[in-house]
């Protein structure tokens, strides 16, 4: 008979240490996450069985307005075994514990993939106008572990988040990735990977590289020239930037954990900043987090040079995973969101769908009001 699960808190060295000894979890899952996102409070737990750790998860925990209750949120987590058919056995230690903190809801988003589409397939989609969705097209692969997953959480009462609304911005459902090791495993050489890129992608890298943009691995004394940039950005694509203080954070306490962690990349022209970056890496998995690029000198394509220099970096590091992060559903051609799926799609990369975010009330009555205040506000 197996040893049934317990769970309890657990230390952050406990949980770096977890994290460490696996092939890769989200960055979202790790306790220097919690540093990061100040505003919540923040709880390392780990499942036992008997003495051993088996799972781990960084719980974020935001109080309601006036009330002592509280949303229970694991980005990208927990990181735990997925691929069971008992789910219940890990999550009912986790929400009794939970229920105890005063959660009145716990929102999870499991990281596990269910469908997949080859660029060749999201390109087809944008050209063609019966298609307006990621969903209309037949996916390269599905999977049956995410379709478990799914089907298990329903069954135990969990409610699927659609992606748009949330009491944060959310973790985006459908990402973007480039596979660096082959169906065997094997990795990927650099010009495989650059061959799986289209015409324009490899046009634009040489491009960058015969206009002399000169790529180069920065440190925290270059987030403020990163910042500024950013904030450029912001601007010119009209969204809000976070401020310098934020990526300040973030950059030491990644860099504390592992200094490996995170990465500030920087693509000059003559001097002139013209891209700049940032990368996160746990394992074998490379995310693209921020990017920033300059109106002037577009043509020297800093931003394709600044790319392929961290696609690169992240082979020799023995990534399994470029991840260029979210992208939207749509596939409509008039749609203002598809410039960046298409900027995406030229990689040669693969769309992703995770299995997305995911409530459980605990307290129905302060959950209905909590997605009553959510409707108001949004």
């Amino acid at each position: 008979m197996t040893t049934p699960l317990t769970l309890r808190p657990i230390s952050a060295q406990e949980h770096r240490d977890f994290v460490a000894g696996r092939s890769s979890a989200s960055f979202l899952q790790t306790p220097a996450w919690a540093t990061v996102k100040a505003e919540w409070r923040a709880e390392s737990v780990g499942w036992h069985r008997g003495p051993e750790l088996v799972g781990v998860g960084l719980v974020l925990y935001r109080q309601l307005p006036k009330v002592r209750r509280y949303l229970a949120y694991l980005p990208e987590g927990p990181v735990i075994d997925w691929s069971g058919d008992d789910l219940e056995a890990w999550l009912a230690p986790l929400v009794t514990h939970l229920k105890r903190e005063g959660a009145f809801a716990v929102r999870m988003g499991p990281p596990v993939v269910t469908r997949r589409w080859s660029a060749e397939q999201v390109k087809a989609g944008i050209a063609d106008e019966s298609v307006r969705r990621l969903g209309d097209v037949p996916p390269l692969e599905r999977s049956q572990e995410g379709a478990c997953v799914i089907a298990q959480l329903h069954e135990l009462g969990w409610q699927q988040q659609t992606a748009e609304g949330g009491f944060t911005a959310g973790q985006p459902q459908f990402n973007f990735q480039i596979p660096l090791v082959d169906e065997q495993g094997q990795p990927r050489c650099e010009a495989d990977v650059l061959a799986g890129m289209n015409q324009l992608w490899r046009r634009n890298i040489k491009k960058a590289d015969k206009s002399g943009v000169e790529v180069t691995l920065g440190d925290r004394t270059d987030l403020k020239a990163f910042h500024d940039l950013y904030a450029h950005t912001a601007e010119r694509d009209h969204f809000t930037p976070r401020p310098l203080a934020y990526f300040e954070t973030m950059y030491d306490a990644l860099h504390a954990e592992d200094p490996d962690r995170i990465q500030l990349w920087l693509a000059r022209h003559e001097g002139d900043l013209v891209a700049a970056t940032i990368a996160i890496r746990v394992g074998t998995h490379a995310w693209y987090s921020y990017g920033a690029s300059s109106t002037e000198k577009r043509d020297v394509r800093g931003s394709n040079g600044v790319q392929w220099a961290m696609i690169r970096h992240a082979l020799d590091a023995g990534a399994h995973v470029y991840d260029l992060r979210g992208i939207t559903e749509t596939l409509d051609a008039d749609d203002p969101h598809v410039g960046l799926i298409q900027f995406k799609v030229g990689t040669g990369g693969q769309a992703v769908e995770y299995a997305g975010e995911w409530d459980l009330p605990i307290n129905r009555a302060i959950y209905k009001a909590f997605q009553l205040y959510l409707a108001r506000r949004g």
